[in-house]
């Protein structure tokens, strides 16, 4: 396994981070445990969730995935173990987490901070995670912004300077963002260094085949400000798997959750789909080892989140760290792209 430095902070993270969003909701304690074990046999040493999670979020579940991986951790060497979650924001209904959150004040940020170490049974956190922004901009499959939705939020130096009282007592070591956009990295970094407040050292965002809009501004941004892409939903919900091509009802998320993947059922998913996994079979490889190796080995990434639910998931997401596409494959792929630009932003 490769490691490497996020952002300008002293975590050494794995090259694959294993998710749990599934654990709770699609995995049980023990098939989620028998997961992990395998991840940390193989070397990942980062392990991400959500004060959310699982997904679909709902009440009955709610905080299910950290329960089950504090019962993991348990057995493992803390200092060893690169700890990640995410505090729920506001402008979604989600009125059994705080509530409903109101936004990351300090009170917010504080109770949810606490229920996370509660839950994952440990007293600190090595990454905390804003899991979508404060502000009204274009998330979650959403591409147009619409100032029309302006509403009350809480400013960005009032948000870091809330981090900070949790880095001070020591219960979040390092602090990143999630599903932001180019103005919101600037503005995080800015005020954090005008007013000696915690530098954000990650943004986790979406970053496949089929959605490279961090390309297109961000990539920039995080380069020259030294901020590490942890690059989420690689398969595109398995739809990269090519698994849907063979069977439209296979057992996955798209097919167990109505509505939930809102953001994939756009007109030119299903020809990027198809013409994705044409070339993985033209170069003999899976479909999804095609798609995996190319996020893993993108210079932009510091570290892939994968997820499986099935032991032989997490065998082929493993192995597929093995290839690496040659710039003859890059430049194909690249052919794909501006074909089919971004059909699932």
């Amino acid at each position: 396994m490769e490691y490497r430095t996020l952002g300008e902070g002293a975590l050494q993270v794995s090259a694959i981070c294993m998710g749990t969003m599934t654990f709770g909701e699609q995995n049980d304690e023990a098939q989620a445990h028998a997961l992990l074990d395998r991840a940390w046999e193989a070397g990942i040493n980062f392990y991400d969730t959500a004060e959310m999670y699982p997904v679909p979020a709902r009440a009955e579940t709610y905080g299910a995935t950290e329960r089950i991986l504090g019962t993991w951790l348990r057995r493992k060497p803390r200092d060893r173990v690169i700890l990640a979650t995410k505090a729920a924001g506001p402008a979604r209904s989600l009125d059994w987490i705080r509530g409903g959150p109101g936004g990351f004040d300090e009170r917010n940020l504080r109770e949810a901070i606490e229920g996370s170490l509660r839950r994952l049974q440990t007293d600190y956190v090595d990454l905390y995670q804003l899991h979508w922004p404060d502000r009204n901009q274009p998330m979650f499959g959403q591409w147009q912004f619409d100032p029309d939705k302006e509403r009350p939020t809480v400013p960005i130096r009032a948000q870091l300077e809330a981090l900070a009282k949790l880095v001070e007592e020591g219960k979040v070591r390092y602090v990143g963002v999630s599903n932001e956009h180019p103005w919101g990295v600037m503005q995080f970094v800015r005020l954090a260094e005008e007013h000696g407040l915690p530098r954000i050292v990650s943004i986790q965002n979406a970053y496949h085949l089929m959605n490279r809009t961090f390309e297109y501004g961000l990539e920039e941004v995080c380069f020259r400000e030294r901020v590490g892409l942890l690059a989420y939903s690689p398969l595109a919900f398995g739809l990269l798997s090519g698994k849907y091509l063979a069977d439209p009802h296979a057992e996955g998320r798209l097919t167990r959750f109505a509505n939930f993947g809102q953001r994939y059922a756009k007109p030119n998913v299903q020809p990027a789909v198809e013409a994705y996994a044409r070339l993985a079979r033209e170069l003999g490889v899976s479909p999804a080892t095609l798609a995996l190796g190319w996020v893993y080995h993108r210079r932009c990434v510091t570290s892939t989140i994968i997820g499986a639910t099935r032991p032989e998931q997490l065998e082929e997401n493993l192995r597929a760290w093995d290839w690496r596409p040659s710039p003859e494959v890059l430049a194909r792929i690249d052919e794909i792209h501006l074909r089919y630009t971004n059909p699932a932003p």
